[in-house]
């Protein structure tokens, strides 16, 4: 069993002027109650936002909390999933999602866009500018010519300094972050079958080690080595759900605190962009507009309040 949990630090940055004080409280806020949101038997779930619109959509119809897709976001942004995406463009679209609404904001930033731990400080103070008051983090590696699926996994010592440094980077903030390790043995069929699970709990207790207060498995949704998961990581397991994975009740009954669904939704709404795109170019119709949310609900969704 792996034991030890992060406790959320309480804010313990030196005095700042008032507007920033008032602005790393608020954030600290936002940061315990996303930590409140994983405990207490309730489970989170959260469809994956990958722009200002999708935010505010995904808060309406009444998320808790708004995680960031980084697949989404660097499509909506030119860029190819994969640490394709440099740390500003990234950082700014975190601040207009954070913008869009008034609950917590968990922010994917891959591997951390950088080579180095203090890279991945320096990516983590960037989020906390931004208002968001989360983060994933993936032991990835990704070079030049690797693609989404096609990256490396950095030695589990390697992610664990790297996570280490961006909760000491969150403290510093007075902001108790929360960092949700993701690993990926299961989402990239990293080693023997046989040896995936003793791995992922092996990565997880190291992650846990250094900081990490939830631990993010993509890649697994069978329900037995889910429940076996959730046993044996004693932090908030995160798994990645979609068509063909259990539902979200049965899920929570084998010990999943936190469930998101990556760049799906995004997809589903690129599959429309493109079946309309088709039928208008090829056959001059417009059938698939028909069930199109109104101009004035989504106009309305940003005129309501800043």
């Amino acid at each position: 069993m792996i034991d030890g949990t992060h406790t959320p630090a309480a804010p313990t940055a030196p005095a700042a002027p008032p507007g920033l004080a008032a602005a790393t409280a608020r954030r600290a806020e936002l940061a315990q109650s996303l930590h409140a949101l994983h405990s207490g038997g309730r489970v989170l779930v959260l469809p994956n936002a990958w722009d200002a619109a999708s935010a505010r959509l995904i808060e309406d119809a009444g998320a808790s909390a708004v995680a960031t897709t980084s697949a989404g976001v660097g499509w909506g942004l030119g860029s190819a999933d994969g640490e394709r995406l440099d740390r500003q463009r990234a950082l700014e679209l975190v601040r207009s999602v954070v913008a869009a609404v008034r609950v917590p904001v968990t922010a994917d930033v891959e591997c951390g866009y950088g080579d180095d731990p203090e890279a991945v400080a320096e990516t983590v103070r960037g989020v906390l500018a931004a208002g968001a008051v989360g983060v994933n983090l993936e032991d990835a590696s990704y070079g030049a010519q690797d693609g989404a699926q096609g990256a490396a996994m950095r030695p589990a010592d390697e992610h664990a300094a790297r996570i280490a440094a961006a909760r000491s980077a969150a403290d510093d903030a007075g902001v108790p972050l929360f960092i949700n390790a993701r690993t990926d043995i299961y989402l990239k069929s990293v080693g023997d079958p046989k040896e995936r699970f003793a791995e992922t709990v092996r990565r997880a207790g190291a992650y846990v080690a250094a900081g990490a207060d939830g631990v993010f498995v993509p890649g697994v949704v069978d329900p037995q080595t889910v429940a076996a998961l959730a046993r044996e990581i004693a932090v908030p397991l995160n798994v990645m759900a979609g068509p063909g994975a259990p539902s979200v009740g049965e899920l929570a009954r084998l010990g999943v605190a936190r469930i998101s669904v990556g760049a799906a939704i995004a997809q589903a709404v690129h599959a429309l962009t493109q079946r309309a795109a088709r039928e208008l170019l090829t056959e001059g119709t417009y059938t698939s507009f028909a069930d199109g949310l109104g101009y004035p609900e989504l106009n309305g969704l940003f005129g309501r309040r800043p």
